[in-house]
């Protein structure tokens, strides 16, 4: 059996399993319940309090096959897959690293065909103030314009480095610094559950 890092196995798959951003998961819930799904969503909030973590769990929740809600099943093939880091139609884009036009419009020009497998194409994008001008301006197109079978999720640590055209056109959640009480809380669980002393 492979060794895992801690972090890794530990990371929650599930809304339930999130510690912290009650505000966020709330409303992320009541909109996954409701069937009332925004095009596109923006997760702000510095590094380490789940930007990334909430937003493939909300990729899950779009494409798990028993049906859109807040709690996937974790069994099927696209619950799975997501967990796994190999979903087709869960694209993962580091913005930091993909700073050209071209790349992000390549990447925009595949918006228009259907997902492969899953209800919905979700986009990904971590670090998107990392894009440039030109990169944003593409985005924006697809933003104006969505198609009904793609849904957008954006992660950065800086907001405002974000145009005004594109935030407005997100619903924004602004995620908070976890108290250290509850970080070592949660850190008490893993060790415990790890059978580590501590």
């Amino acid at each position: 059996m492979s060794y895992q890092v801690l972090a890794r196995k530990w990371r929650p798959r599930t809304f339930h399993e999130l510690v912290g951003q009650e505000h966020v998961v709330r409303a992320l819930t009541n909109a996954l319940d409701r069937q009332r799904l925004h095009h596109a969503f923006l997760f702000t909030g510095t590094r380490g309090v789940g930007k990334t973590t909430i937003a493939r769990i909300l990729a899950k929740s779009l494409n798990c096959e028993v049906g859109v809600s807040s709690t996937p099943c974790g069994e099927c093939s696209a619950c799975r897959e997501i967990d796994a880091g190999r979903f087709v139609d869960l694209i993962e884009v580091d913005a930091a690293s993909r700073t050209k036009v071209d790349e992000t419009r390549e990447l925009l020009e595949n918006v228009q065909y259907a997902p492969s497998r899953g209800r919905f194409k979700v986009y990904l994008i971590d670090e998107v103030h990392m894009f440039s001008n030109h990169s944003f301006n593409a985005l924006l197109k697809t933003l104006e314009e969505p198609p009904p079978h793609v849904k957008f999720l954006l992660a950065t640590t800086d907001p405002q480095r974000l145009p005004v055209t594109i935030l407005s056109r997100c619903l924004q959640f602004s995620l908070k610094r976890l108290p250290s009480s509850m970080i070592v809380g949660y850190l008490s669980q893993v060790l415990a559950q790890e059978d580590i002393p501590h």
